[in-house]
């Protein structure tokens, strides 16, 4: 309405804390910070908040609603819809990325490392534009081991010696120095072994001092998988520009091929707050149950939402609360939540029937028959939803006739 004034705060907050038994803190505060921003008139502002109202109590739940069965219909049926395939990472040739079924799979199995673990890893604002940053810290990242930097590496048995002929185009590339490469083999040598360079620094010969072929053999791959810098994991790295609409260059984001969360956090440069991975595992070892639970509910929104398929938030919600309310994550499977139902019968009737059945016997292990499984299964009772959820008791006013009689 043109010429009036916004809300006061005093009024807004006022207004707001008529529903203070409606409506829950957050979305209290969330209300009263948004009208503000916006500088909504009291007209309006009422009109906001009354929406939200009705919202809200058209977005509860009934009391014996049968919430876990629901959630699993409406992840569950869309799934089948989805395709089994591994694409290409958006405009990268260098990369895969498991999407689809296979990727929702992987995640609700919580599987200890994804099929294709990869890291977003943003920079600092201040050096997010600068390519020579991005590049080094890609190179930084990056796992370089000796294998990386030879042309070629053969063993002399007759010396028993490994003979490394180095590429210094691919040292250059790296950022890998002699001095870096022979640290690295100075590790590996063993007690008896030495480290020789060519005159022109072009030849690398480590003498073993051990005449046993297998032992030879041995060094050899170890001395091949020596890791000379980057981390442990991030197989490869890449640097991907990222613009806006207008095609103007917004920031550079380093996208890589294996995982090392903790490693990168690390590293000055990289920005904390937005670098990401796909291991649901390393986010919860690194940054706790509360982000594992973000992380589940974000890989599941993002495999459903790159099919077109349009799931309520909230069972997915479900699903990622069911696997992280004991404060570790758990899959939602025999090994997780399934597998630790307090009901003998619900655990018997996912997979492993006759060892369930069998522990429990053994242990003497009662059934409370609380869950909606088990009463399915006994078949003599209500299950604990909907009607069945509540027990009614009849009191019979004295005088009255009772039932059946006269």
């Amino acid at each position: 309405m043109e010429g009036a004034q916004p809300i006061s705060p005093e009024e807004l907050w006022s207004e707001i804390e008529k529903y203070h038994d409606t409506l829950p803190e957050s979305l209290r505060k969330e209300l009263y910070s948004k009208i503000l921003e916006y500088g909504l008139t009291r007209e309006e502002a009422l009109a906001v908040i009354s929406e939200a109202v009705k919202r809200y109590l058209s977005s509860l739940v009934n009391p014996g609603e049968a919430v876990g069965t629901v959630a699993a219909q409406s992840i569950g049926e869309p799934a089948t819809q989805m395709t089994l395939r591994t694409f290409h990472f958006a405009g990268v040739r260098e990369l895969n990325v498991t999407l689809g079924l296979p990727r929702l799979i992987e995640v609700v199995d919580l599987r200890r490392e994804p099929s294709t673990p990869m890291m977003e890893i943003h920079l600092e604002p201040e050096i997010a534009k600068d390519e020579e940053a991005a590049l080094r810290i890609a190179r930084e990242i990056e796992l370089t081991t000796v294998e990386n930097l030879c042309r070629s590496a053969t063993i002399d048995y007759y010396e028993s010696a490994v003979i490394l002929e180095l590429d210094p185009e691919m040292m250059e590339n790296r950022g890998v120095t002699l001095d870096d490469l022979l640290r690295a083999l100075e590790k590996v040598k063993g007690k008896k072994g030495s480290v020789e360079v060519s005159e022109d620094g072009s030849t690398v010969i480590i003498r073993l001092g051990t005449d046993d072929v297998i032992k030879l053999r041995r060094a050899y791959e170890r001395i091949l998988n020596q890791r000379v810098k980057g981390l442990k994991g991030v197989r490869h790295a890449i640097v991907k520009p990222i613009r806006n609409d207008k095609g103007e260059l917004v920031e550079y984001v380093i996208l890589t091929e294996g995982s090392n969360f903790q490693g990168v956090l690390s590293i000055p440069g990289v920005d904390p707050t937005r670098t990401r991975t796909n291991n649901i595992q390393e986010i919860y070892e690194v940054l706790g149950i509360e982000a594992a639970r973000a992380a589940i509910i974000e890989e599941i929104k993002k495999v459903l939402d790159e099919h077109g398929l349009d799931v309520d938030y909230r069972h997915i919600m479900l699903v990622a609360d069911a696997m992280t309310y004991t404060g570790k994550v758990r899959q939602v499977g025999r090994h997780g939540v399934a597998g630790e139902k307090e009901s003998v019968l619900a655990r018997a009737s996912f997979e492993v029937t006759v060892k369930n059945l069998v522990e429990a016997a053994l242990f003497g292990e009662e059934d409370p028959l609380r869950g909606v499984i088990e009463n399915i299964i006994i078949g003599n009772r209500p299950i604990p939803l909907g009607t069945g959820s509540v027990k009614l008791k009849l009191r019979v006013a004295s005088g009255a006739p009772k039932r059946g009689g006269a």
